[in-house]
């Protein structure tokens, strides 16, 4: 396939590298100083699973370089995702398949205002990645995993062939009969790591260890749940439950990529996460009061440290 990659960070630059190395033609939409370092000495992720480097020849400065891809994958930070699908709208217009492993439960209504709603694939990715330095890519433990689906619920020419395409990289993949529902199951885990890590600022360890953080932890991720069922969605009344049982499985050390962005002085994803349950929270009469602490808590570092930035 002819895959184009929006965003070569943790999720589009490991996916991507597989996807190449494997023999598809990937090239990737990169900016500032990881266009810089990968133009010149190509992309190297490093990942318990094998090392793999893309030549240098694979990324492009702008989407409007992509060349009739039969697939784009939209792998940028959601505030990106408007002005992302502007600029793909010509593609899409094209014929190409567009499936996005971004967070959140809102990013495919956001690519749905600017791109024909036959184009779109819904999408969900698992993996712990990140940019080490620009032009390197780091793989922490071996998930990788990718769940991708028609909001038809039904299975397509074009979602069985990434998927053989996937399969043929060693990415673990699977074709999802429900991707609406996956991506809200996602998303009621995605909430509770994100929103707990961030806001006590200590991995899941800590926060599951202890029983108000623990508590805190099980409450938002029920929130979550609620809102899904309001909106719709089919997830199991229990489902919170389940998923802090699955927290009890996870390393000690793991965290989100909202703490590390955190930590970092980065901007912060939490108005399309715990924000994103507490607006619609509000919106469809369910209470989310736990959501919408976490989001007055980390409100001050949204667009990043204020102490950097003053």
């Amino acid at each position: 396939m002819r895959i184009g990659i929006i965003g070569a960070g943790g999720v589009g630059g490991y996916f991507g590298a597989r996807l190449a190395t494997a023999g598809d033609e990937v090239t990737f939409v990169a900016r500032g100083r990881h266009l810089a370092a990968i133009r010149e000495h190509g992309l190297t992720v490093r990942s318990p699973l094998g090392d793999m480097r893309v030549p240098s020849d694979v990324v492009v400065p702008s989407i409007s370089d992509l060349a009739a891809p039969d697939l784009i994958v939209v792998a940028v930070k959601l505030w990106d995702t408007e002005d992302v699908a502007r600029q793909l709208a010509p593609l899409a217009e094209g014929g190409a398949a567009v499936v996005s492993f971004q967070n959140g439960m809102r990013k495919d209504t956001v690519l749905g205002r600017h791109l024909p709603a036959g184009s779109i694939l819904g999408g969900v990715g698992y993996i712990s990645a990140f940019i080490e330095e620009p032009g390197v890519v780091v793989h922490n433990g071996t998930l990788q995993r990718l769940v991708f689906g028609e909001y038809d619920r039904k299975e397509s020419p074009r979602s069985r062939l990434f998927l053989d395409r996937c399969l043929a990289a060693g990415i673990d993949a699977e074709i999802s009969g429900d991707i609406e529902r996956t991506i809200w199951e996602k998303f009621v885990f995605l909430v509770g790591l994100s929103a707990t890590t961030s806001a006590v600022r200590q991995p899941i360890g800590v926060v599951r260890g202890t029983a108000g953080s623990r508590s805190l932890l099980r409450d938002v991720m029920h929130e979550v749940v609620d809102v899904g069922r309001a909106k719709g969605v089919a997830l199991d009344p229990g489902f919170a439950d389940d998923r802090l049982a699955f927290c009890d499985t996870l390393p000690a050390t793991m965290s989100s990529s909202m703490h590390n962005d955190l930590l970092r002085g980065n901007r912060l994803e939490v108005g399309w996460l715990s924000g994103a349950v507490a607006d619609l929270g509000a919106e469809l009469g369910v209470a989310t009061p736990r959501n919408r602490a976490v989001a007055d808590i980390l409100s001050p570092y949204a667009l990043g440290d204020p102490a950097a930035a003053a």
